[in-house]
């Protein structure tokens, strides 16, 4: 199998992190608001992030995951390749969150005088439903009813690892018949209206992100490969500004009582990674800007882990270091944005290089030592897990 990762999807990442991030300052780094962040509120939000980390996960594990346990000759060797999967997947991803949890756990506790960090029995409960990842479903029951915790965003991590524990027993399960059932799973959800508790169990961007994948393996893939953006470059990053502001208008308050708006945005997310499976620089051409979202994307799950966090240790920290009488962040809010970013950005490529990439390895190693499957699974030029 090809380890070689997918640039454009990594540019998908960078632009989907910065969203959130973006999104999350209001409230968070600025607990009482900036009055500059809520006239873009209203007339674009960008927690869609979320759908394209969905889309995209959806679409890299199932090319990765599904030809493996496609060609398995017995039930045992599919069970031992749906073993290595759930392995390399909790290193990947535990680690980091682990240690973010019990991090901000221990924040709230100790470095806390100012509140930012909230109280230490909402927090103390949010890491038990981080680490039992039942964090979505706690994350709905507390929805205008209570105080969740700062790890609130782990709603979508526990979500994303309940789909990497669900999909393969859905694709030994279902065999041929996968991609009607996941069809059948987008268009129940589409015409569905979405209380809190759909919204922290809504699958269907990343189900439309295993239908990519599929089709992937089909030669109406190629087929359809829209390489009229290669010729006009000029295109391609015209519709990636331009999706995003369609993503951002759909997210507003505007359309919250509709039914489609979610199925819209999973659809919109899903055709920008279709765009960028192919890899030809179709969504933005090679150069600086590329390569710096690219770099941003690599470090997304960190980003996405500690911004939160960090955004709170900014405003502990002026808190007790400010002299009496100094404004506040909102009255300068460029140098607390810059705190932020450095700070945000420091500790992710710390994670990164301690946490992240060596538990990876770890991971590897010891799927190696448990044994490879009988049969060797066939290179498909795809995206690892």
């Amino acid at each position: 199998m090809n380890d070689k990762r997918i640039l454009d999807i990594e540019l998908l990442r960078g632009i989907a992190v910065l969203g959130v991030v973006f999104h999350h300052l209001q409230g968070n780094l600025f607990p009482d608001g900036l009055a500059w962040l809520g006239s873009v509120a209203a007339y674009g939000q960008f927690w869609w992030g979320v759908d394209l980390f969905f889309a995209i996960s959806g679409f890299v594990i199932a090319r990765s995951l599904i030809p493996q346990l496609r060609t398995c000759s017995s039930t045992a060797q599919a069970w031992q390749r749906t073993r290595d999967f759930w392995i390399r997947r909790a290193f990947r991803l535990l680690p980091s969150a682990w240690l973010w949890l019990l991090l901000t756990l221990l924040a709230s506790l100790a470095l806390n005088r100012s509140g930012a960090f909230g109280s230490l029995h909402a927090n103390l409960w949010a890491t038990v439903a981080g680490l039992l990842q039942f964090a979505n479903l706690r994350f709905a029951d507390s929805f205008f009813h209570y105080e969740y915790g700062a790890s609130f965003v782990y709603w979508s991590l526990a979500l994303e690892e309940q789909f990497y524990l669900l999909l393969p027993l859905l694709v030994l399960l279902c065999r041929k018949y996968l991609a009607w059932v996941l069809l059948a799973l987008v268009l129940v959800q589409v015409l569905t209206m979405r209380t809190p508790l759909l919204m922290v169990i809504r699958t269907d961007a990343m189900a439309l992100g295993v239908l990519l994948a599929l089709w992937t393996a089909r030669a109406s893939y190629r087929y359809c490969e829209p390489k009229w953006l290669g010729r006009h470059p000029g295109f391609g990053p015209l519709l990636l500004l331009l999706a995003g502001l369609g993503l951002g208008w759909l997210a507003t308050d505007g359309f919250a009582i509709t039914h489609y708006r979610v199925g819209a945005l999973a659809l919109l997310c899903a055709l920008l990674v279709w765009i960028a499976s192919y890899n030809r620089d179709y969504l933005l051409p090679r150069g600086p800007l590329k390569s710096l979202l690219a770099w941003v994307g690599s470090r997304s799950y960190g980003l996405y882990l500690i911004h939160i966090p960090a955004f709170l240790l900014v405003r502990e920290a002026w808190f007790r270091l400010a002299p009496s009488g100094t404004p506040g962040l909102a009255e300068q809010p460029l140098l607390a944005l810059g705190c932020a970013a450095g700070l945000l950005l420091l500790l992710s490529e710390l994670n990164y290089r301690i946490v992240e990439l060596p538990l990876r390895n770890r991971g590897a190693e010891l799927v190696q030592r448990l044994g490879p499957s009988r049969s060797p699974v066939p290179s498909t030029g795809v995206t690892s897990c």
